[in-house]
């Protein structure tokens, strides 16, 4: 009984990290940081900003939760001070505008008191954030992307190895500010336990003092976790933007153009310049040849230039060529090899001799001349 055989057809595509072109072993290039960068992807840590947040406004508290009590007293007198004479102003009802007018009263003042903590805070954001990612604000990331409702995708997203190292930093900073939070209220227990035994106004600052402290020492060891995280979050957006080989040569085929095109534009060009130089040749006085391989047309017009200029040359072919076009305008052909191959290295097309060379040249003029009756 013979052996079947199975034939499996498989894509080796398939084993490639990172999808199509390998593994993104590549740094970024400055164009896809630039695009990164429009799309508003950044190495950014948003807990530096609640670090800091917490920070100032703890801080702020310390300072200014004397003069927010001061105004919550004297804004809750004013409000209730004002009920009875709105309510004597419209005949003993309290009526919808009196209402509306005691409430609005009541909440400009309250914003009046927390004006400069909300101000802090939106400083300190803006700050953190202007830090971390300089000044370049950019509209993208607030434009509707539908394909973020793809719940396959969001689904991957929950399952994804990011979302468990954010699981991870929420369990180490809940269990560090857990540590915090034990280790200052177990010294400060005593205290806690005589708050039946005291008034209430010293009830009141004993929770604030503890609160306030508390919330210091919470946002002290919040900024350690949060610069390790921004260091993390750059290591992150670094691994992120780095590109396969395949993504960098698209990108520079993009950019500069497909080399195989531009190989064309540049032989193209090449023969375009060849045919000028074989066009101007029948103009030049001399051709000056290695005698095989070097060939360099030069010709001397006082009126447009004080010095001798090369309008051809060439090597091997090209320089065959050269000659026999010279040969076809009964142009002198100079055997010089030294002055040939100095010409070819050294001087371009449509360029002047240089001084170093006049006298050679000149020499070679001078022969040419002489054989055609000019001198």
């Amino acid at each position: 009984m013979g052996k079947s055989k199975i034939i499996l057809q498989y894509n080796l595509q398939f084993f490639a990290k990172d999808g199509p072109g390998g593994e993104k072993t590549e740094q970024p290039t400055a164009k896809k940081l630039r695009d990164a960068r429009r799309e508003g992807q950044v190495a950014k840590s948003k807990e530096i900003v609640n670090a800091f947040g917490i920070l100032s406004l703890f801080l702020l508290l310390k300072v200014y939760v004397g003069t927010m009590g001061t105004h919550f007293i004297q804004n809750f007198y004013s409000v209730y001070t004002m009920i009875p004479e709105a309510v004597t102003m419209y005949n003993g009802n309290l009526s919808v505008i009196t209402l509306y007018t005691v409430i609005r009263s009541m909440m400009l003042r309250l914003l009046i008191t927390l004006a400069p903590v909300l101000l802090i805070a939106y400083a300190v954001a803006f700050i953190c954030d202007l830090v971390q990612v300089k000044w370049k604000p950019t509209k993208k990331p607030l434009k509707p992307k539908f394909k973020k409702l793809n719940p396959i995708k969001g689904f991957k997203k929950i399952l994804s190895p990011n979302s468990l190292v954010e699981l991870v930093k929420a369990a180490v900073k809940l269990g560090v500010i857990g540590y915090v939070v034990y280790s200052y209220l177990k010294d400060r227990i005593n205290e806690i336990f005589i708050l039946y035994d005291i008034s209430l106004n010293q009830a009141i600052g004993l929770i604030g003092e503890i609160v306030l402290d508390l919330g210091v020492r919470i946002a002290s060891v919040y900024m350690v976790i949060a610069f390790l995280d921004y260091k993390y979050q750059k290591w992150k957006f670094k691994q992120d933007m780095k590109m396969t080989k395949q993504e960098v040569k698209d990108e520079y085929k993009n950019q500069e153009g497909d080399p195989k095109v531009k190989g064309k534009q540049r032989q193209r060009m090449r023969e375009a310049s060849m045919r000028r130089m074989m066009q101007q040749l029948p103009e030049a006085d001399v051709v000056i040849t290695n005698p095989t391989h070097y060939a360099v047309a030069v010709k001397y017009d006082p009126d447009k230039y004080d010095a001798p200029y090369v309008i051809a040359k060439g090597e091997n072919y090209l320089a065959q060529r050269i000659k026999d076009v010279a040969k076809e305008n009964k142009i002198e052909i100079v055997e010089n090899k030294p002055l040939a191959r100095m010409l070819y290295a050294n001087v371009e097309i449509g360029e002047l001799i240089p001084p170093e060379l006049y006298q050679s040249v000149a020499e070679v003029l001078a022969f040419v001349y002489h054989l055609k009756g000019k001198v």
